[in-house]
């Protein structure tokens, strides 16, 4: 499984792209608060889907795949506090989140069966 084919992996990264140009408008008093944290999570969901379609053993692989899905969530959280703080209005992003997020559960489906 290679993760340029994973639609995860391409919708991840359109996020990523997303999350930097929406961030750009947070204010500089963020820039080491928020939008740092929100960057760095949101990076972390693709390249863990990168990092564990590199490894050989469908455990590790899924192991990733846990990893991803927890920086999923910590996005989520870190949007709604941007929304709370009167930055942005989350709800698209959390939607193209939920899309990825069952991407992820998939893989993580098949690579359950794969390694039983």
């Amino acid at each position: 499984m290679h993760h340029r084919n994973l639609e995860a992996w391409k919708e991840s990264i359109n996020f990523v792209t997303e999350i930097y140009t929406l961030t750009k408008n947070f204010p500089k008093e963020e820039l080491w608060g928020l939008t740092s944290q929100i960057r760095r999570a949101s990076i972390s969901i693709p390249s863990n889907i990168a990092e564990g379609c590199g490894r050989t053993a469908p455990r590790e692989t899924a192991r990733f795949m846990d990893i991803a899905l927890g920086s999923i969530a910590e996005v989520e959280t870190q949007l709604i506090i941007a929304e709370n703080l009167g930055y942005i209005n989350s709800e698209e992003l959390i939607i193209k989140l939920g899309r990825i997020n069952a991407l992820v559960q998939g893989i993580k489906k098949y690579l359950n069966k794969v390694k039983n």
